[in-house]
């Protein structure tokens, strides 16, 4: 049952209703994939009708797009202070390499929402926003992967800034890829069952992407050391 609504008279007043929506958004993530959170139920659990929820968000999409990069920057301050004790110092450039690809697997692994998020983004969250979110959006995206490239480049400083940024892009974008091949649906999960001649096409999110990942910085640490 939605509550009357009451118009925020304050910036203030404003900030915390956009909040309730995030946090009742954020809330639903913790109990279905992005694929299942619509604006219906978003609105119903938030106490809004749906016209409502819309002053503060322009979609669905919008919410989820603002979850995203909230997510992003609590893995990348959770990843600086894993790496501090993850990575040595007196390794090698590849062992500091593998010891950073599994840092970034394992705290990325931990968060299966923020997985989703990454997996949804190009695809489905920016293709229902406005010049303005999508621009907003991917500032957010540059500043947050311009945290990533300082933490790449502090424990393997061998990359240089376009080394370390490649590197970041292609962790993102190998995080999405690989998780959605990683969550097969019920069909599948059923072939898989009655063949096991298939079973060896069902990935392991871990261990796929920190494959993935080492191979993609021993490539570039060999690049960069041949200069």
């Amino acid at each position: 049952m939605t509550t009357p609504f009451q118009r925020a008279r304050s910036e203030e007043q404003r900030a915390v209703r956009r909040q309730a929506i995030l946090d009742t958004a954020a809330a639903m993530l913790t109990e279905m994939p992005v694929a299942r959170v619509s604006l219906n139920e978003l609105s119903r659990r938030v106490g809004l009708a749906k016209s409502n929820v819309l002053r503060y968000f322009e979609s669905r999409e919008a919410v989820l797009l603002e979850l995203l990069d909230i997510a992003l920057r609590e893995w990348l301050d959770l990843l600086d202070g894993t790496l501090a004790t993850a990575v040595d110092p007196a390794g090698g450039p590849y062992e500091r390499g593998d010891q950073l690809a599994g840092a970034i697997t394992d705290t990325l692994a931990a968060r299966p929402v923020l997985c989703d998020l990454i997996s949804a983004q190009a695809a489905v969250l920016e293709r229902n926003v406005s010049p303005q979110i999508a621009a907003e959006c991917k500032h957010a995206t540059m500043a947050n992967v311009t945290v990533m490239v300082r933490l790449i480049r502090a424990h393997v400083p061998e990359l240089d800034e376009h080394d370390a940024m490649e590197c970041a892009a292609a962790a993102l974008m190998s995080t999405g890829a690989v998780w959605t091949h990683a969550q097969p649906s019920a069909a599948m999960l059923a072939a898989y069952k009655a063949d096991p001649t298939l079973a060896a096409m069902r990935l392991d999110f871990t261990a796929t992407l920190r494959e993935l990942l080492e191979v993609l910085i021993t490539g570039l640490l060999t690049r960069a050391l041949r200069r």
